[in-house]
Parts: structure tokens; sequence; C-alpha cells
């Protein structure tokens, strides 16, 4: 699943206009018009290599849109003293997307563990608590794993089935 596939599956599953995407994307601290969202939501052709009517999603640009999309969902939070001004840039491999998918829908929609297992339920996949903990946690740390396209596919349509229904 590419980075293209998660935004179009998050605004399916919120029922998120075109101009609350471009809202998002600026909350995020990138400027993209209504047609540069249209682009991005265009799904790829396997046939092609290149594909010219559709604008390909960095990894930066889907880390600015989660970060937008918590504070689209639960306001802007001014720094406390000492922290650092914004948010750094968490997705830096192609492995752990999922993972921070994961992490910033959980604090944007301020899901618990058990909503999280809810959700995934509803999406015909059952997980223990551990399982989803170990997903959850920083990459680096010993019981850290990574989350699987599966996984992250199956949160978005029980995301879709919970919100949409």
């Amino acid at each position: 699943m590419n980075n293209n596939d998660i935004l179009i599956r998050l605004r399916y599953a919120l029922d998120l206009k075109n101009a609350d995407m471009v809202d998002i994307f600026q909350m995020g601290g990138i400027e993209v018009t209504k047609e540069d969202v249209l682009l991005l939501l265009t799904k790829s052709n396997e046939d092609e290599a290149e594909n010219e009517l559709q604008m390909k999603c960095t990894n930066s640009m889907l880390d600015s849109f989660l970060n937008g999309l918590i504070i689209y969902k639960r306001g802007k939070q001014d720094p406390k003293p000492g922290q650092p001004q914004g948010p750094t840039v968490s997705i830096m491999t192609n492995e752990n997307v999922n993972n921070i998918l994961l992490k910033k829908v959980k604090i944007a929609l301020a899901l618990t563990s058990e909503d999280m297992l809810d959700i995934l339920e509803k999406a015909g996949v059952i997980i223990s608590k551990g399982e989803l903990s170990a997903v959850l946690r920083k990459e680096g740390h010993k019981n850290y794993k990574p989350c699987l396209d599966r996984y992250a596919r199956n949160f978005l349509k029980g995301l879709a089935i919970k919100y949409r229904a």
C-alpha cells in the first residue's frame, strides 16, 4: 500500500471533502491546491510506470497530512516551555509508514487501544492487545513490531465501517 492509497482510504473513511484536505495539509505545514489534492487522490495504474495524472505523495507529505489531521480533529496546542516548536518528521523510511499512520490516527481521533481493537475486529482482524501495543511502540524499542499492510488496510477499512455506517 503506497502513501496515495493511504490518503484515498483515510479520506473515504473519515468522509473528508477536498476543501478539508487542503486545510489539513495547510495545518500540517504544506501548501496544496484543490487540483493537487485531486491528483494525490487519483488511483495509480499498475500498467504504467509513471502516471502523469497522479501526484506522488511522499513520506514527508503524508507525515504533514497526519500532523494536520491531529490539529484538524483536536485543535492546535501551544508548546510548553522547553519543548520544541513543531513536530519532527517521523516517517523516515517506507518500513514505518503504517506504524506512524496507526499512531497518528489514534491520536487524531482520540482512540483507546480497545477502540482500535474494535475497529480492526469490524474489518475481520482479531489481534491481541499485546500485538497492538508492539505496533504502537517507538521504532528501536525491544518490543517494537512493524505494522504490515494487511493490518493498516484493515484498520482503514474498519474506520470506514465505523464512521460511514
